[in-house]
């Protein structure tokens, strides 16, 4: 089993640029202290990083 991710939204879309909202919304998270689950993926690392300042992630399973 990949190893996956748990991204959380801690702060607010509020004065943020579209492209990072788009971002956010992309990884499925919609409102503040919602989190997904993902496989850890290069693209998914890449999103999260675009966004790093806007949620927190942990690394979750083996």
């Amino acid at each position: 089993m990949a190893k996956q991710l748990r991204i959380t939204l801690v702060r607010s879309l509020i004065g943020h640029p579209p492209d990072q909202r788009e971002t956010v919304h992309r990884l499925g998270l919609r409102k503040m202290w919602h989190y997904v689950e993902h496989d850890d993926t290069p693209s998914i690392r890449g999103m999260v990083h675009k966004v790093r300042h806007l949620v927190r992630v942990e690394e979750i399973g083996e």
